[in-house]
């Protein structure tokens, strides 16, 4: 179990001469001081089942400690950054077991147990880098005294912490559906509604579940926590004390931390006046809004620029531990004024491309110097799009594309190009566009005609799969991933996720199997396999194999559900 304040875990930490067990969490008081949230804010001991706020200066490493009493523990430990990325490591050192006080049941004095813990170095378990939500689960922990270390480099920032010994039955985050997708169901000038699946906390575990949109025109947002530091980072930091002054992050409601109650009020040296409130709200504002509706899982938003790109996101907020879980964000460009305009492609330069479903685009291409060639590179994300290209009113070619396809055309001075995009009967269609002079300069990674991965059933075992996927004479890098999914996983639902442009930036961690290198100059021979081993026995999991170019851009290959051998 994991202790509940500071002043207990270091008081007991200097064991008497006779054995001792550490506490067990005593569930009343748990429930108690959960209430009391300032109860752990100023405390490095992680609570037992409760989420945690707090903040890190730059380049000044914060540490957590909480005690497993017994081996075989479940843990789950999860670390969300909020505006700025992390380093996070979790280890884990044995209890003392004798006392180092000379045997006279004295406690050592407070300094030196801080300097005792911090001096010994335990085991690492884990480490991670980068703004992702990323989580450490085992169902057999140690007994021990464990501590998170955590580190920002870029500037001051804030997360949050959860941590829990009974990560089966807490599930404090909300649960996502089998489509975690937000649909664009109707798309005006000023307008575009959306649409998602609820939330099964609602139904399955009778949680309040409320849902928050958050609409902006610059990216998409992994968690609710950096949407709220964006929207208070005019004020953020702005009065931040220097570490080691004496404060209550709960006192920072100017400095982009929620209060939830009055404790701040006896502490009015770190209020800004009413004058210096007056010039931090005259700032201009991030163009980022936030509204939470309730549990309805349809929504309109107004009030949009005509003919501009929007990203949205969608937030499931447990009302009752005030935890969130992100939907796969979405984005779209609301409709043009009266009279569509085209998009002006610039060289060398990729376009995101939203069409509704059935709508047309047009987009336009005029390259500003003498060229010989032209190459049109068009990503179609999800389903099968139209394209046309004219050129000064003649149409050059008319086909279907799917994935990633290139056009190389003979160039013309002074021409202009015309690109007409007819989006999918099924649904909305997302595409990257590039156009240029410079076939040289190509971003998109090259892609065989067939990029279906195929599995060897006759190398099935319990724990491996063996697969295998065609590449071209291109070097290229390919990177595999997997994740494991129900029993209940099929076609329809692998469909639904066949988003191209998603790269692997937007997977865990966890899910990475490997990268590689890989090309053959006989095209006839262009296939490699690869052997996933670490599976657990007669569980199903979906296998993705992306190619990234020398750009950067990465396109998924078709992904691939196998099975494990139940017995072998």
């Amino acid at each position: 179990m994991l202790l509940l304040c500071c002043s207990l875990l270091l008081l007991l930490l200097p064991l008497s001469s006779r054995p001792q067990k550490l506490p067990t969490r005593d569930e009343e008081l748990f429930q108690m001081q959960v209430r009391d949230k300032a109860f752990f804010h100023d405390s490095s001991v992680i609570p037992d089942g409760a989420e945690i706020s707090s903040y890190l200066f730059r380049d000044t490493p914060k540490r957590y400690f909480f005690v497993v009493e017994e081996d075989n523990t479940p843990l789950a430990v999860t670390v969300t950054p909020c505006d700025a990325p992390l380093e996070w490591k979790l280890s884990v050192q044995e209890l003392p077991e004798e006392p180092s006080g000379g045997g006279s049941g004295e406690p050592e004095p407070l300094e030196q147990q801080k300097q005792q813990i911090t001096n010994e170095e335990g085991t690492e378990l884990f480490s991670y880098k980068g703004n992702d939500v990323e989580y450490f689960v085992t169902s057999s922990s140690p007994s021990g005294l464990y501590q998170l270390y955590l580190l920002s480099t870029e500037k001051d920032t804030h997360f949050k912490v959860y941590a829990t010994t009974t990560p089966e039955s807490d599930q404090p985050y909300p649960e996502l559906p089998y489509d975690p997708r937000i649909d664009v169901t109707s798309l005006g000038r000023t307008t575009v509604t959306l649409a998602w699946k609820p939330s099964p906390t609602t139904s399955l575990l009778k949680q309040p579940i409320q849902y928050c949109i958050v609409v902006n025109k610059e990216h998409n947002f992994k968690s609710l926590c950096a949407v709220e530091a964006k929207l208070s980072a005019d004020d953020t930091f702005m009065m931040a004390p220097k570490p080691g002054l004496d404060f209550s992050p709960f006192d920072f409601a100017h400095f982009g931390f929620p209060s939830d109650n009055n404790s701040g009020k006896e502490r009015n040296f770190l209020k800004p006046s009413s004058k210096f409130r007056r010039q931090i709200s005259s700032k201009p504002r991030v163009d980022l809004h936030k509204v939470c509706i309730g549990n309805k899982n349809i929504f309109t938003v107004s009030d949009l620029k005509p003919d501009t790109q929007y990203y949205f996101d969608m937030f499931a907020v447990n009302t009752n531990t005030n935890t969130s879980t992100a939907y796969i964000g979405t984005f779209a460009r609301t409709k043009e004024e009266a009279k569509q305009k085209t998009v002006e492609l610039k060289d060398s330069r990729v376009t995101d491309v939203f069409i509704k479903r059935k709508g047309a685009k047009f987009l336009q291409f005029a390259p500003v110097s003498s060229h010989q060639k032209v190459v049109f590179s068009i990503h179609s994300c999800l389903d099968a799009v139209q394209v046309q290209v004219r050129r000064d009113g003649k149409l050059l070619l008319s086909q279907n594309v799917e994935g990633v396809r290139q056009f190389q055309l003979r160039g013309k001075a002074k021409a202009k190009y015309l690109i007409r995009l007819k989006g999918s009967k099924k649904g909305a269609s997302m595409l990257k566009v590039l156009a240029t002079t410079r076939p040289n300069k190509q971003l998109f990674p090259s892609l065989p005609e067939d990029t279906r991965v195929k599995a060897f059933d006759k190398l099935r075992t319990c724990s491996s799969v063996t697969v295998a996927w065609l590449g071209t004479q291109e070097r290229n890098k390919f990177c595999i991933y997997k994740r494991e999914v129900d029993d209940s996983y099929n076609e329809e639902q692998k469909k639904r996720e066949q988003n191209q442009c998603l790269g692997p930036d937007m997977r865990k961690k966890s899910e990475k199997v490997l990268c590689k290198y890989f090309h053959s100059q006989n095209i006839q021979k262009a296939v490699t396999t690869e052997t996933i081993r670490g599976l657990q026995p007669g569980k199903s999991y979906l296998l993705d194999v992306y190619v990234i170019g020398h750009g950067g851009h990465s396109v998924k290959y078709q992904s691939k559900l196998v099975k494990t051998r139940k017995f072998c």
